[in-house]
């Protein structure tokens, strides 16, 4: 500051004192202004939000991800396998056994076995050293039970089959003097037994321009007996036998009945003797056209007292 040669600053000097002064108050009141509005909640006097001062508390912290431990289990490897073989399903062997509670049979059993308990015991046979692996085929029972059982060579041809799951029809025949084979009757026959190697059982006949319905199915009967049915043909000649699986020959015959027409009905009576078994069959036929046998029906019937 400069000042007159008597000491007193001079009116200059004291002009630029006072705007000095003037200066440092209205900066101080910013400050104090400042200050005021951040302890009050950070608006000014207009409403308007203020900028926040920065402090320690409103920094942005890093967060640091943990690191794993030593003791920490280790996340699990993925593991690899085989496929396994599919299980295989195998026939019985020798050493096996039917089982002991056989299921129910609801036919007359007829041919080769007069019962479920034969069967069985062929079960076991066949087991353990393989015999008569026929009874295995369903067309080979059905020809063995035509040709041998019944006797009629000429019916020598499986003609067709339906098998679904323990029930066949098989179709036998022959060979005409001129096309297809000629159907001479259609076989019905049913597991018998139980298990994979379960033997096929002859039970009846699936009947069409020949029927046998007299006597009933599964009827129990004592000699002699009346057998009848339907028929379509000319001329036809109508030959009735009995038979049982124990005798290669015929236990009771009746030849012959003309007959013939559309669905006509027949009937004849038919003695029989020396039955033993529990099981007997009856079976009608008529040929002489091409060949003895051309056609023929079986029932099932039981040997009574």
């Amino acid at each position: 500051m400069t000042s007159d040669p008597q000491g007193r600053p001079n009116r200059r000097t004291r002009a630029a004192v006072i705007v000095a002064a003037a200066a440092a108050i209205t900066l101080l009141s910013a400050v104090l202004s400042g200050l005021a509005v951040v302890y009050l909640g950070g608006q000014t006097d207009s409403g308007q939000p203020a900028v926040p001062l920065p402090s320690a508390s409103t920094s942005p912290t890093r967060t640091t991800p943990p690191r794993p431990s030593a003791t920490a289990n280790p996340s699990p490897k993925p593991t690899t396998s085989k496929p396994t073989s599919p299980t295989r399903t195998t026939s019985p062997t020798p050493t096996d056994s039917p089982s002991p509670s056989p299921r129910p049979f609801r036919f007359q059993p007829l041919w080769p076995f007069t019962s479920v308990a034969e069967a069985i015991e062929w079960q076991r046979q066949y087991r353990a050293g393989g015999q008569q692996p026929w009874h295995l085929d369903a067309d080979q029972t059905a020809l063995t039970f035509t040709t041998e059982f019944l006797g009629f060579n000429e019916v020598d041809q499986v003609v067709s089959r339906t098998i679904r799951g323990d029930d066949a029809r098989v179709a036998v025949g022959f060979h005409g003097d001129e096309g297809p084979l000629i159907v001479a009757a259609v076989l019905h026959l049913v597991r018998i037994g139980q298990g994979e190697d379960a033997p096929w059982e002859v039970v009846g006949s699936i009947d069409s321009t020949l029927t046998l319905s007299r006597p009933r199915y599964a009827a129990t009967v004592t000699s002699p007996v009346t057998a009848g049915g339907l028929i379509t043909g000319v001329d036809e000649t109508i030959r009735v036998e009995v038979r049982q699986p124990s005798s290669a020959e015929p236990i009771g015959s009746f030849c012959c009945l003309a007959a013939g027409g559309e669905r006509q009905p027949w009937s004849t009576r038919v003695s029989f003797r020396g039955a033993t078994d529990p099981a007997l069959t009856i079976v009608v036929s008529v040929g002489a056209h091409l060949q003895g046998v051309e056609r023929f029906a079986i029932t099932g019937i039981r040997r009574g007292g």
